[in-house]
């Protein structure tokens, strides 16, 4: 399970990939680590064979040639043959080197020992590779046209001054001591009976003694002081045939603070960007509520239909971003600003942010997105039952919206709207008593603003990747279960999207896109959350399940047809 675990978009750490190949904060040379990796055992001892015989025969050469001859020779052939000897020399370092090249990427095994590199040995062959490519271009000068010349000049400045980056880089990107660290395991804490390099890091397999909420500080504070520097643990379990073993991954620091930094987004253009997202969205939810305005409606007519459907989205935001805020300083975890989608359909399709920090635990995990979108159900709860209560029904009265039957048309996500405040016409086309003939079924703003609230909830509770309904799922089953969760998601929505959903396809395609992947591996993956937990978990999955499960007894019977309504609407 370790192994599936420890794969994120954050930190791929399944045990076959680089931790950093993802999200590497260095240079686009230095992003692409398993282009060139350091030798395995085999090809040291291949190397060595063939030093071995090349002395061999250098000295068998050195044998059998005659004794050197009297006859002096010319110095302008000396010269000469020297400077043909050189050329010759380099070339064959050049032929080699490529034919080295080959080989790697055709040997099997090298190729296993690149899914797994270390940051520091694969900065130190980028910095081979730079010297060599910095030679070529000192070769190339010496003759060619000016222009040439100039421009071999420049790249090889650049390629200078990317090779002094790397030396600041190397400082920071150094492996763990392995020996220093095997001491820190031991009865009190950790018990390690087998460990393996990991990146720069490493990864114990073992099984904790002790509670692991006094381990896992006790062990961090030791491994950071036999280290030399600040490490970063985390505690999860692996299942290999059936059997299921504690794992403790040891990783710098240093490293995880700069992925966390290159994938910040609290930052001035963060907040630009949240901003103007607010801005579309306020912007969108006025252009869908004056969709719904009677026929003739005057401007003030639009300020008492819109307004009570504008104040009841932002207060669903609203209450839902200060629970959500609320639970993370709860767990010290750190959450980037708040960006709205925006929609000409809905309005609004919800909040989105991202983990700015390590989780501590996989309660941290659930507790977080559960905040957001149980805060949101009972928020619209709320102000679709005091619509009820005000007027009785949920049909308004002078101040009603009026849902037209396109609003539905080919739309399974958007039946629980429709199921609630009752079709426009039957199946034989007549206008039902709570429709308007020619203008659709009406509704009170609040009611509506409640019922759009439960269904926008619903589409980021859908178990996919990093939405809340991803996150929720990777806790509660762990990342396998909640991969299979995701992919049939996306093909429910994509089946939708052929049925003809405007909004099955694009929130399909923005799930997928903008929130695809895995979440934050938390610092402990072994501790259960408890029953308590998977019960709030299946009340808000059923919850989800009623109301964006299509049902026919709405404007169509069946969601390949179109609706039927009268008036050429």
């Amino acid at each position: 399970m370790a192994s599936a675990i420890l794969h994120s978009p954050f930190l791929s750490l399944s045990y076959s990939r680089n931790p950093l190949k993802q999200r590497c904060p260095l240079t686009s040379k230095v992003q692409s680590l398993t282009q060139q990796k350091p030798l395995p055992l085999h090809f040291r001892k291949r190397t060595s064979a063939a030093i071995c015989c090349s002395l061999q025969d250098q000295q068998q050469e050195e044998k059998t040639s005659p004794p050197p001859s009297s006859v002096a020779v010319a110095p302008e052939e000396e010269e000469t043959s020297s400077h043909h000897e050189l050329k010759s020399s380099e070339l064959d370092k050049a032929r080699k080197e490529q034919q080295q090249e080959v080989d790697w990427k055709e040997d099997e095994e090298f190729k296993k020992f690149m899914g797994n590199p270390s940051i520091e040995a694969a900065m130190e062959l980028e910095k081979k590779r730079i010297y060599r490519k910095i030679k070529e271009m000192e070769r190339e000068t010496d003759g060619g046209n000016p222009v040439q010349r100039l421009w071999n000049n420049l790249v090889r400045n650049r390629l200078e001054d990317e090779k002094e980056r790397l030396e600041k880089a190397k400082e920071t990107f150094k492996a763990l001591d392995l020996n220093k660290l095997k001491s820190c395991f031991g009865f009190d804490t950790f018990f390690a009976v087998d460990v393996r390099r990991f990146g720069d890091g490493v990864i114990f397999i073992g099984n904790l003694r002790k509670p692991i909420e006094e381990v896992l500080p006790k062990l961090e504070k030791k491994l950071s002081e036999a280290a030399g520097r600040e490490v970063e643990i985390w505690l999860m379990e692996e299942t290999n045939d059936d059997i299921t073993k504690q794992v403790c991954m040891v990783q710098p620091k240093a490293e995880i603070d700069l992925q966390l930094e290159a994938t910040k987004l609290s930052t001035p253009l963060g907040y630009a960007g949240a901003v103007a997202l607010g801005v579309a969205t306020f912007g969108t939810i006025a252009l869908m509520s004056g969709f719904f305005l009677k026929p003739g409606a005057s401007f003030d007519d639009y300020i008492s239909d819109v307004v009570p459907l504008f104040g009841g989205f932002l207060s669903i935001l609203g209450v839902s971003e200060i629970a959500t805020r609320l639970t993370a300083d709860h767990y010290g975890v750190k959450l980037s600003p708040s960006f709205l989608v925006p929609s000409n359909w809905t309005g609004c399709l919800g909040v989105m942010n991202n983990y700015e920090s390590l989780l501590p635990n996989k309660k941290a995990l659930f507790d977080i997105p559960v905040a957001r979108t149980a805060s949101a159900y009972l928020t619209s709860l709320i102000l679709a039952v005091s619509a009820f209560i005000a007027d009785g029904s949920f049909n308004g009265g002078d101040n009603a919206l009026f849902i037209r039957p396109q609003f539905f048309y080919n739309n399974p996500l958007l039946s629980f709207v429709q199921l609630v405040i009752g079709p426009y016409a039957d199946e034989l086309g007549n206008v039902l008593p709570n429709a308007v003939e020619g203008v659709g079924v009406p509704v009170d703003p609040l009611a509506f603003a409640g019922l759009l609230g439960m269904v926008v909830t619903s589409l980021n509770l859908l178990p996919i990747g990093r939405l809340e309904g991803g996150r929720i799922a990777q806790a509660l089953f762990g990342r396998s279960t909640a991969a299979l969760l995701s992919f049939g998601t996306s093909l429910l929505l994509a089946v939708g999207a052929l049925s003809g959903s405007v909004l099955c396809l694009a929130w399909g395609l923005f799930a997928t896109v903008f929130r695809g992947g895995e979440e934050i591996p938390a610092k402990d993956e072994i501790t259960p959350l408890g029953n308590d937990r998977y019960a709030w978990g299946i009340i808000l999955a059923i919850t989800c399940f009623l109301t964006l499960f299509p049902n026919g007894g709405g404007t169509f019977s069946s969601f390949l047809d179109p609706p039927f309504f009268r008036g050429g609407l």
